[in-house]
């Protein structure tokens, strides 16, 4: 039983490392013009990580807010 458990558990993290990849690999193929409107959307509150993630490739790219 504990096998399958953690079986499971490890199949649920490679689904979840997967599903970030893909976002970040969404993220990277925007154009300068969405990736700065994306960017606009998460600036205004707290820190999240999909506008961190947003934040840094602006920053690779060289482009502001």
């Amino acid at each position: 039983m504990l096998k399958i458990r953690n079986k499971r558990i490890a199949n649920d993290h490679a689904a979840a490392a997967r599903t970030v990849a893909r976002i970040e690999a969404s993220i990277v193929a925007l154009s300068d013009d969405d990736l700065l409107d994306l960017a606009d959307i998460f600036s205004g509150g707290a820190a999240t990580p999909l506008g961190d993630m947003a934040s840094g490739e602006m920053a690779r790219r060289g482009i502001a807010l």
